[in-house]
């Protein structure tokens, strides 16, 4: 039974005040902070104009669903059905400005009538919010990680491809490319991708967007890039140096043999610390242009190496340390340089966070734009958690 638009939609203006009595609350009486975080981002309208342009406008807007999807992803649920969980509560259904919230049937028919305009108009929404934070915070250097996720799925979703999947082997999946933002554990940008992609595949175009819309909206601050091996190429390092990005990489091995041999003939190590030491030198590969600056460390390594020893070929093999190469445009000291590189793994802890609590990992949908709207907002949704705690806490510029 259809029902019209003024069986749905209701007015509300006034934001409940938050008293600590002894009264019966409902279970999600908390989104009322987020009620007014959403409200003073002015989501609603903006989420409006990203779907502006298409023709067809059903009864529950493109822009309540993905308001609401977005609010779902908050409260922690990770399938779309566990919206009847919460169907009749008084305190979502006055977020929503609603009077009944629309079924999974209805989401996902409303997802997959979206187009790739309105992905694009969602990406840069949600960059936004990220940028207007970042302009408020004042930090003098921004930390921009790139590294992709594998996003496993049990079906045949659209777009999806049996590629690299160490937890799911031989499972279909989706490898999207993210950048993250180091000082705040948000979600920059995302570049969708198959799950039989390589790391490096569009991520050169995709940074130089990432970089062009950082320093167009926040001039002021200094940007820098960390990076695994996979994105060590060519391309991506000599971009790196033309966008005047200080970055560190991640060298693989096995791609270049000298660097084993440079490792063996340097007799003379400067420690960094206990466990930490390093040399370093300016090095390119042969049929590279630029030379840049190399830094190699070594860890002390006390667990014992197991498998296969063929890799000796390739990598030092000892008994004692552990190595590892980076390669910097940065000109701080070597100590200063692996800390920051191996600051990178903070970008693993995003991932989690919004795997376990906004759903980042669910894939709920077949239809390839419906998937892209959900990661979009799952996105959202973690950056709106991390905007709350900026917001209620001071951090000293820098």
């Amino acid at each position: 039974m259809k029902s019209s638009k003024a069986q749905i939609y209701t007015k509300f203006h006034k934001i409940p005040e938050i008293n600590f009595e002894e009264r019966q609350l409902t279970s999600f009486a908390g989104v009322l902070i987020f009620q007014m975080l959403l409200k003073r981002l002015g989501l609603k309208s903006k989420l409006k104009s990203c779907f502006s342009h298409l023709k067809l406008s059903p009864i529950f807007g493109h822009h309540i669903i993905v308001l609401l999807l977005i609010v779902h992803l908050i409260l922690g649920f990770r399938r779309i059905r566990e919206i009847d969980y919460y169907r009749e509560d008084p305190m979502i259904l006055r977020l929503m400005v609603l009077k009944k919230l629309p079924d999974a049937s209805t989401i996902s028919r409303n997802l997959a009538l979206l187009d790739d305009r309105s992905i694009e108009n969602v990406r840069r929404l949600s960059r936004s919010f990220v940028i207007s934070g970042l302009q408020r915070e004042l930090f003098p250097r921004l930390t921009m990680d790139f590294d992709g996720s594998v996003l496993s799925t049990k079906g045949h979703a659209e777009g999806s491809a049996i590629g690299f999947n160490k937890v799911k082997k031989g499972a279909r999946s989706y490898y999207p490319l993210f950048c993250t933002i180091a000082q705040t554990g948000q979600f920059f940008d995302m570049h969708h991708r198959p799950g039989n992609v390589h790391d490096s595949n569009g991520a050169a175009e995709f940074m130089k967007n990432c970089f062009y819309h950082m320093r167009s909206q926040i001039p002021g601050s200094i940007l820098e890039a960390r990076m695994g091996g996979a994105f060590f190429n060519q391309d991506i390092i000599s971009l790196m140096a033309t966008q005047k990005v200080q970055f560190t990489a991640s060298v693989p091995f096995a791609r270049f043999t000298e660097l084993k041999k440079l490792i063996e003939n340097c007799d003379s190590w400067t420690d960094i610390d206990d466990q930490w030491a390093f040399f370093e030198t300016q090095w390119k590969p042969k049929s590279w242009d630029t030379v840049f600056r190399f830094v190699f460390t070594r860890k002390k390594y006390k667990k014992a190496i197991k498998g296969p020893l063929q890799l000796d070929l390739f990598e030092p093999l000892d008994r004692e340390y552990q190595y590892k190469v980076i390669v910097t445009n940065k000109t701080e000291s070597a100590k200063t340089v692996v800390l920051f590189h191996n600051g990178r793994g903070s970008q693993e802890a995003i991932f989690g966070n919004a795997k376990n609590d906004t759903a980042l990992s669910v894939i709920p949908c077949k239809r390839l734009v419906a998937k892209q709207v959900f990661t979009l907002s799952s996105m959202m949704a973690h950056n709106f958690s991390q905007e709350i705690q900026m917001i209620a806490t001071r951090h000293p510029a820098g």
